[in-house]
């Protein structure tokens, strides 16, 4: 049997996988939010480069372009279709090289919902197949080891992107992302689509994106009793509640100054984050259940990608700065720190 990249690094233990780029770059000041179009790769190559980088010193395996919405609808959204091959070819070119400055990390060409697919309009569906196809071919020219599908919501949609995945040749992790309503768009139900993924010869499959840990968890216990394959997870770092399942409704009743949109979301999370070590106990959890493809989608930073490296057993190059706080000028016990500043932090 031909040895499997990436099946292989997971048999043998955890895989951490880096998403969130849309919402970090987007905090930084070089995306815009709704568009959420990585123009970065053209625009500031730098600053997707060394995004890249303290993902991958943060304990990130696998250097995922960054072409999540980087399709042809997407481009034709914003008029700027003719940049389309240019953007998809730079963000390869920066996370090959990226990945090559560590030998052993791996580069996923990515593909993702394109929101137009329709279950009933098989004309837009075979757009969403070509759509596919050309970036799928585009990561094989630019020497991609593995394929990623993620953030699919229809069954149907899921299913063509595995499908063009594979026709690559290379491994392919297909994740899917449920709304609230708890199934999949076009009727499916959840569990039922990742074992159709399984059976259609998916490497991975899972869930990313959408919920938090406290609404991933539980349908992740179902699949992974479900199927046999590999299992990813990659939940957004807010306090999902099962009243408020996914990040697209959460409520902000502290909120002073509301978004001008009416949702917390996109712009308006920061005050719903998990803290580090909820998500550092999320990675735990799906680890203990047998889960070895790990991360954190949309809202991650690195802190958030080495919480989850080292909640798994990890020592990652970003660990020289992890937490110290037995040093810490009120919080700490070194036998330096005074007794009397130390006695103000109950106070403070």
């Amino acid at each position: 049997m031909a040895a499997n990249p990436l099946t292989d690094r997971l048999d043998a233990g955890p895989v951490i996988c880096a998403e969130g780029f849309l919402f970090e770059l987007e905090r930084r000041g070089y995306l815009t939010a709704g568009e959420f179009v990585p123009e970065v790769a053209l625009e500031n190559p730098g600053a997707l480069r060394g995004l890249h980088r303290d993902f991958q010193r943060a304990g990130s395996d696998i250097v995922e372009a960054f072409t999540y919405n980087g399709h042809r609808e997407k481009m034709r959204v914003i008029g700027k279709e003719d940049l389309l091959e240019p953007l998809n070819r730079a963000a390869l070119r920066i996370a090959r090289e990226v990945a090559d400055s560590r030998p052993g990390d791996l580069v996923a060409g990515n593909i993702s919902n394109t929101n137009i697919w329709d279950p009933s309009d098989v004309q837009r569906q075979n757009e969403v197949r070509g759509m596919f196809q050309e970036m799928v071919d585009w990561a094989v020219e630019e020497g991609a080891d593995l394929i990623i599908g993620e953030t699919f919501y229809y069954a149907g949609e899921a299913l063509a992107a595995l499908e063009v995945a594979r026709s690559s040749g290379l491994p392919v992790v297909l994740t899917l992302a449920p709304m609230g309503f708890e199934e999949m768009a076009d009727g499916p139900g959840v569990v039922e689509t990742a074992q159709r993924l399984e059976q259609a010869g998916a490497d991975v499959v899972g869930l990313n994106c959408f919920r938090g840990p406290a609404t991933m968890l539980p349908w992740l216990r179902q699949i992974r009793e479900a199927v046999s394959c590999h299992v990813a997870a990659l939940p957004v770092p807010y306090r999902t509640t099962p009243s408020e399942p996914t990040f697209f409704n959460l409520s902000d009743v502290r909120a002073g100054v509301p978004s001008p949109h009416g949702r917390t979301f996109p712009t308006a999370l920061d005050p719903l984050f998990s803290n580090r070590y909820e998500i550092g106990a999320f990675a735990k959890e799906a680890y203990d259940l047998g889960i070895n493809y790990l991360g954190v989608c949309c809202g991650a930073s690195p802190m958030h990608i080495r919480e989850t490296a080292e909640a798994v057993g990890r020592s990652t190059e970003a660990s020289r700065y992890s937490e110290r706080m037995e040093n810490h000028f009120m919080y700490g016990s070194h036998d330096r720190l005074p007794e009397h500043i130390r006695s103000l932090g109950g106070r403070a």
